[in-house]
């Protein structure tokens, strides 16, 4: 098209008397600002912004983009999990899209294969996914009206035979009808395991799973977990003591405190610390950062191996820790820092030894909780125990 304009041009030049030579250097500006017209444009089209092709709306979140962002699954995973999402009855009106992920404190919680730096600074309701996989809520009948004792034992999900050897021995206790025991797991990806824990869960039908990964970094988010199931389905439970597979728990002198003391009271019973530092080393499995929490000094706690509280109180410590900055230290964090903020009392009873003891006579009848028991040392303590109170009353 511009060459036929071209030529329709010079030949009305060469009608007007125009000298040859002359016509050829018209000629040749002539398509020298042709060929810079058409470099200019081309320049313009690519530097442009150009139509990107977007996402459909079209699809649902699904568990496995919420474990993504915990830093359980890789993105790759994610995309291959993510399915369109049908149209309601066939309606031409499109479904929302799904809600953008937050980013706190310039995190962005979504942008890489793992989960977000914690120590930036991160409230814990970015990272916690409520419900559970495997609720067991036969457990606490009747949302544990006659529950006199809920005891939540956080356990690994590899620890099958720490399970077995409490529920053989002080785990017995579970067949009266004011006590109540269940074991708090995560999630892992070990499809052995998962299918051994289905089949324990078919045998006893004493384990609930949150929907988190079962780390050592996650251990806030199991107890954040455990107080969300005892407050939908044991809020009526008179008192829950959180404790751990490693643990050795003298269940008749809990009992016998239990009856001393009132549920009413908001308190949290167990091994007080007190003017306990934050580690601000960034090497060290228990450093916490600024961004986590600025004060120099923690609130007092009660150390995480065990500790009582009224299971009214689960709400409130429930609803209160997902809006605190997260951190993994859970004593620290629930029994200090959200109980403070809730003036929740913590309160010493030294009868939670809540730490490896050696076994002289009547120790083990002297305290409540015993920290550092392996699985096979259960049977002993168990026995022991028995032992120990004839000699005692002697």
């Amino acid at each position: 098209m511009q060459f036929e304009i071209l030529f329709i041009y010079f030949s009305r030049v060469r009608c007007m008397g125009v000298p040859w030579l002359a016509q050829v250097r018209l000629l040749h500006m002539a398509i020298l600002g042709l060929a810079t017209a058409t470099c200019l444009l081309y320049v313009a089209y690519i530097t442009s912004p150009q139509l990107t092709t977007t996402a459909s709306p079209l699809r649902t979140l699904v568990s496995s983009e919420i474990r993504a962002f915990q830093g359980n699954i890789t993105q790759a995973e994610v995309a291959k999990n993510i399915t369109a999402a049908p149209l309601n009855g066939g309606s031409s009106e499109a479904p929302p899209p799904p809600p953008l992920r937050p980013s706190v404190n310039n995190v962005n919680v979504t942008n890489n294969n793992t989960q977000p730096d914690l120590t930036r600074g991160v409230p814990a309701e970015i990272i916690y996914e409520a419900g559970h996989v495997d609720v067991s809520s036969q457990v606490c009948p009747e949302l544990g009206k006659d529950i006199k004792l809920l005891i939540a034992i956080t356990s690994a999900p590899s620890h099958e035979s720490a399970r077995m050897a409490i529920r053989e021995t002080w785990g017995h206790f579970a067949s009266r009808k004011d006590v109540a025991i269940a074991f708090m797991l995560g999630s892992i990806s070990n499809k052995t395991v998962n299918a051994n824990i289905e089949k324990e869960q078919y045998l006893y039908g004493d384990i609930i799973r949150g929907k988190f990964i079962d780390t050592y970094d996650n251990l806030t988010l199991k107890t954040i977990s455990m107080l969300e199931w005892v407050d939908n389905y044991c809020p009526k439970a008179a008192f829950v003591l959180k404790t751990d597979d490693d643990m050795f728990i003298n269940v008749s002198r809990l009992l016998a405190f239990i009856a001393k003391h009132n549920a009413d009271q908001r308190a949290i019973y167990g091994r007080l610390a007190k003017k306990w530092k934050p580690i601000r080393n960034k090497k060290s499995k228990y450093y916490i950062s600024p961004h986590q929490y600025k004060p120099a000094v923690f609130p007092d706690f009660t150390t995480g191996p065990a500790y009582l509280l009224p299971a009214r109180l689960s709400k409130e410590l429930y609803v209160a820790a997902l809006n605190h900055t997260y951190f993994k230290l859970e004593d620290v964090f629930v029994t200090g820092i959200v109980a403070n903020g809730l003036k929740i009392k913590r309160i010493h009873a030294p009868e939670f030894l809540n730490k490896r003891v050696s076994l002289t006579p009547c120790s083990v009848q002297r305290g409540i909780s015993i920290h550092m028991v392996k699985g096979v040392e259960q049977y002993d303590l168990w026995k022991k125990l028995h032992d120990v109170v004839a000699k005692c009353k002697k």
